[in-house]
């Protein structure tokens, strides 16, 4: 099969298209025919500089397709069946082979691209409002990175929870297009302190949820952005700055929390996240929910589809069609 692949890690020129083995199928797993590749945050982070479970590497969390091969241990999906799934690694491919805890079938009047970009966002994104902010009705929430997936995703549900939502993005034309989304209050952080103007919005109060996928020096202001009692969810580096130590000393004064989130270890632990996942995909299929794609390449171009996500240019996803 061909597959988007990496020797080492580094810039977005280390990915090759070639020839490797296709993947071997253990009983409780599928072999998945891939259509469409949803780019993750934490494909990119990846291939920067994370740790690669082989040589040569296939990076990518997300994707979907249709099935072709089942295991003997399997008990719900079946060749032909439509199906997106997620896995530690292996979506720049064209065939993938995923344990059927970590797969979902695609509902009737829901693409296969659409469905490709729903698990971790939008599971990342209920997770973190709800799960470990509890959100409710009325209170302010604050999202970083308004225009990511998981961006996305946050302002649709914290606007049909019933909160106030503000969410930061580096252009004035990505705060106009969310705001059809949900979006009440924009911030351009490239012009404008993001922490002085969530406290001007709110009457100094601050955000009562943030979600924070950025981390670094974004992070230590999201913190300085909370409000009395309010919680600051970590989901991601995306602002890639490294870390760095953090002041926490206004968290337990303000009876705040921090907390981080790996939506990975819900799904292997728990399986709450797969039923919230299933969820979003039949709301989505319904209209109640919306996945925005911003650009697709072919696979063999992922080079150019990872240095396009990292030029900050997208709104939404980005996607590799095999």
């Amino acid at each position: 099969m061909k597959a988007a692949v990496y020797y080492e890690t580094g810039d977005p020129d280390v990915l090759r298209y070639e020839d490797v083995p296709e993947p071997s199928m253990a009983g409780n797993e599928i072999l998945v025919r891939v259509e469409a590749v949803s780019i993750e945050g934490g494909d990119t982070l990846n291939r920067t500089g994370g740790e690669m479970s082989r040589v040569p590497h296939i990076v990518g969390y997300q994707c979907a397709g249709t099935v072709v091969a089942v295991g003997d241990g399997v008990t719900i999906f079946h060749e032909g069946d439509r199906v997106v799934t997620v896995g530690l690694d292996g979506s720049h491919a064209e065939l993938r082979s995923v344990a059927e805890p970590f797969c979902w079938k695609i509902p009737d009047g829901l693409s296969t691209e659409e469905a490709a970009c729903v698990p971790v966002p939008f599971g990342t994104a209920d997770d973190c409002l709800f799960e470990f902010g509890r959100l409710r009705a009325g209170e302010t929430a604050l999202i970083q990175a308004g225009a990511s997936g998981v961006g996305i995703a946050a302002i649709q549900l914290a606007k049909r929870a019933g909160a106030r939502v503000l969410a930061t993005a580096s252009r004035h034309e990505k705060l106009e297009r969310l705001l059809e989304l949900g979006l009440d209050e924009g911030i351009n952080y490239v012009t404008t302190d993001f922490v002085s103007e969530v406290r001007r919005l709110t009457e100094g109060r601050g955000a009562d949820v943030i979600v924070d996928t950025v981390g670094g020096s974004t992070l230590q202001g999201s913190i300085r952005s909370l409000a009395y009692r309010g919680r600051c969810v970590t989901v991601g580096d995306a602002g890639r700055q490294g870390t760095e130590q953090m002041d926490i000393s206004t968290l337990r004064p303000n009876n705040q929390s921090l907390t981080g989130y790996f939506m990975g270890a819900e799904l292997f632990l728990s399986p709450r996240v797969h039923a919230l996942i299933a969820g979003h995909l039949d709301d989505i299929a319904a209209g109640r929910l919306r996945v925005v794609i911003d650009r697709r390449f072919p696979l063999a171009d992922a080079a150019d589809a990872h240095a396009y996500i990292e030029s900050r240019q997208a709104f939404g996803r980005v996607i590799l069609i095999p």
